[in-house]
């Protein structure tokens, strides 16, 4: 199956799974609780207010060389969102993609993850865990902080509107 057949597929809309492909074109879907919906939106609003130029937004799909994988946020620099912005999947990864872990997730997907978003040409990776504690990785490994958010924090646990 390709990406464009899911997207257009009306059974699978409004699933309330996050669906990606395999290398094989199978479906893969999780399931997401309220608390990785809520880190979603923290981190996104985050990166919005930290980042002046480009745009944080979640659930983008992305081409990898394991098929379609569906980052659950983004933050993409202005010039890398005209490239991507009216494609189905994204050509090119934005430069920021986060995974906010499940419980169902195991640390070998995630590094799996990690390098297809940085072989797609990602800048950095994120992951953000059932605590809110966030791990940055570039090319070169695990970094103490963001490159390119040095401002994020290393928790986001706790932040609300006020």
């Amino acid at each position: 199956m390709q990406w464009q057949e899911i997207c257009e597929n009306k059974q699978l809309q409004d699933l309330p799974f996050k669906i990606e492909l395999n290398k094989w074109g199978q479906i893969i879907m999780s399931p997401a609780r309220v608390k990785h919906s809520f880190y979603q939106g923290i981190i996104a609003n985050l990166l919005n207010s930290i980042l002046e130029q480009g745009f944080a937004f979640p659930e983008c799909a992305i081409n990898t060389s394991d098929n379609t994988k569906v980052a659950d946020v983004v933050w993409a620099s202005d010039e890398r969102l005209k490239i991507i912005e009216n494609e189905i999947a994204a050509s090119i990864a934005p430069e920021i993609c986060i995974e906010v872990i499940s419980a169902s997730n195991t640390l070998e997907e995630m590094q799996i993850k990690i390098n297809l978003y940085l072989e797609a040409k990602a800048e950095e990776v994120w992951l953000c865990n059932e605590n809110g504690i966030m791990k940055f990785y570039n090319q070169q490994g695990e970094l103490e902080q963001s490159l390119l958010a040095p401002n994020f924090p290393k928790q986001i646990q706790g932040f609300r509107k006020s």
